[in-house]
């Protein structure tokens, strides 16, 4: 059996935890981690798979001899606008924990404005004891979710269980059993219907900046919350942040949660941090498990090396 050739990891976050996995990772392949300042000139020549989140662009100058690029987290907008790349497949993260902490984080956030959750907690705040009348229950809200790929869909179905009324908008048609799908030829329907509407899109030419004030006043109006909620858990660059403050000021949004932002981290002088009807949490909703990474990334190339094609590579067409 030929000597098998190294893996090469440049995984920008959580260094701690790509030490701690790579201690039980890769056991039959040589590694080159690439956080470690000893392989800073390291020859990458020899490297036939590569574990990247934001990587140094010489990269693939160095690693001349790649068969895949696997991306270090479900998205992948990081890699195809950043660099020139070679032309090889480019593989998503999917994986059961990064989705079921997705949709944790969804019906979290959906929960929180049901039952008054930033009310509540101002309450709590200045010592109010008040229960807040007219509470309405899921099923008089109905939740439509921007992106229907492996994690929209996983999020729409626990949503569903919750007991909400829950729609789903993909730009190309999607089936899902017991949701009502739209795609872009009805987003003005689509949009009309919703009281909290989730952004799960992933960045493209078509979704960079789709969240703005124009969006935002086609949602409904009219429903049990008082007003539309906005949460966006995808990608910064599909939200204006000017225009979705101004929105959130002026009452064409009641509230938002974002874990998401055009710049991250986000400025500690964002109108957004104190602003009381916005939650923010830090690009947090779904980290990656660096483990579960690995595993995927190690099942991936078993798959190359039997002969099997790889599973989830990106369209370059479509960006996702």
């Amino acid at each position: 059996m030929s000597e098998k050739r190294p893996v090469a990891i440049d995984l920008r976050f959580a260094r701690e935890s790509v030490v701690a996995a790579l201690r039980t990772s890769f056991k039959d392949r040589p590694v080159i981690d690439l956080g470690d300042p000893a392989n800073a000139d390291r020859d990458l020549s020899d490297a036939e798979f590569a574990v990247v989140w934001k990587p140094d662009p010489a990269l693939f100058e160095r690693a001349s001899g790649l068969r895949a690029i696997f991306s270090g987290g479900a998205g992948v907008d990081h890699i195809l606008s950043a660099y020139e790349l070679p032309d090889l497949p480019i593989v998503r993260f999917v994986d059961r924990s990064l989705t079921d902490r997705m949709s944790e984080w969804v019906v979290w956030q959906c929960l929180h404005h049901l039952r008054n959750g930033i009310a509540y907690a101002g309450q709590q705040r200045d010592r109010v004891w008040h229960e807040i009348a007219d509470q309405p229950e899921a099923r008089d809200v109905t939740v439509g979710v921007m992106g229907l790929g492996v994690l929209g869909a996983d999020s729409v179905r626990k949503l569903k269980v919750m007991g909400f009324d829950v729609i789903g908008w993909s730009r190309r048609a999607k089936s899902i059993d017991d949701i009502e799908t739209f795609d872009a030829a009805v987003l003005d329907t689509f949009l009309g219907r919703a009281d909290i509407l989730v952004g799960l899109l992933p960045l493209t030419e078509e979704t960079r900046g789709i969240y703005d004030r124009t969006l935002f006043s086609k949602l409904r109006r009219t429903g049990s919350l008082g007003g539309p909620i906005f949460l966006n858990a995808g990608r910064g660059g599909s939200q204006k942040e000017t225009e979705l403050i101004e929105c959130l000021t002026d009452g064409t949004l009641k509230a938002a949660s974002l874990d998401v932002f055009e710049k991250e981290p986000l400025a500690g002088d964002s109108p957004l941090w104190s602003m009381p009807n916005v939650i923010v949490t830090p690009h947090a909703a779904a980290a990656s498990d660096v483990r579960a990474l690995f595993r995927h990334v190690e099942a991936q190339i078993a798959r190359v090396e039997s002969g099997e094609p790889l599973e989830h590579v990106v369209d370059r067409a479509t960006g996702y």
